[in-house]
């Protein structure tokens, strides 16, 4: 970095939205030590002096970022409940990897995990926290408007993204276009891409499951973000095809509480309108 450039850093202002590429370039500089504080100089210190320089910002960065997380745990952690202590390996990794959590919502939701495994551990793995460090604020974004439009079925805990239903078999498949029935859930926000975004993340499969022959004799229970509604198949020859949630994702749907979404729900209940009796 040249001189004239260190000096540009030490006498710029603060950053605008409207600042150019070059300066919001620049800026990034300050995270680097190469950004005049009181009596620190850049321009007049050495690499390694600037290195130090570099260290002590950072450290105090993680410092804070990690006191922001456990502040909003203990505003989240009941005190009328029984605790439990930590595993020591689990805590000196939750805290090594909370440091480096800057994002503000993303915070929350470290805090919420540490919360939540104090008054019952257990729930969320390393291999989970891993994986929420690398996740990034669209990501997250991208897995809320999900779960926004999963649903349980039943009895069934895991949830269940559902993209159509099928006719399989029957002699109604023979007056028919098609046999399947796809929702589309591109026209609600969440295209093909956002479902391999979360598939590459580890959070969901990438590819359609489907349930077996639904039962024309008993309701299917659906439970839709505290929403309920009861579907009982016209014929028994109806399947679901839905996504569903890895492992990881299930664990990391624990935290997040997603608004329903009321244009979904509408377009779910037209879509099961002509197969399905809707209660």
């Amino acid at each position: 970095m040249k001189d004239s450039d260190i000096l540009m850093l030490a006498e710029d202002g603060e950053s605008t939205s409207e600042a150019s590429a070059r300066k919001k370039a620049l800026l990034l500089g300050r995270q680097l030590g190469l950004a005049s504080e009181q009596e620190y100089r850049p321009a007049n210190a050495s690499i390694a002096e600037r290195a130090q320089h570099r260290a002590r910002k950072l450290s105090s960065q993680y410092q804070a970022n990690v006191e922001t997380i456990f502040a909003l745990a203990l505003s989240y952690t009941p005190s009328d409940v029984t605790g439990v202590d930590l595993d020591p390996d689990w805590s000196h990794q939750f805290f090594l990897m909370a440091e480096q959590i800057h994002n503000r919502r993303m915070q929350d939701l470290w805090a919420r995990i540490l919360s939540s495994e104090i008054v019952n551990p257990g729930n969320f793995s390393l291999r989970t926290l891993a994986l929420l460090k690398q996740l990034t604020h669209r990501e997250a974004q991208i897995l809320e408007k999900a779960l926004g439009m999963a649903a349980k079925v039943n009895s069934e805990q895991r949830l269940k993204l559902i993209s159509g239903y099928r006719l399989s078999g029957g002699i109604g498949q023979y007056f028919r276009k098609t046999t399947s029935v796809n929702l589309g859930l591109s026209q609600f926000g969440l295209p093909y891409s956002s479902i391999l975004t979360l598939a590459d993340a580890g959070i969901l499969h990438s590819s359609e499951f489907e349930t077996g022959l639904l039962n024309n004799k008993t309701p299917i229970q659906f439970a839709l973000q505290g929403i309920q509604m009861k579907l009982t198949p016209k014929s028994g020859n109806l399947l679901f095809s839905y996504y569903r949630l890895t492992p990881i994702g299930d664990e990391l749907a624990q935290l997040v509480q997603p608004k329903p979404d009321q244009e979904y729900l509408k377009a779910l209940q037209l879509l099961f309108a002509k197969d399905f009796k809707i209660e």
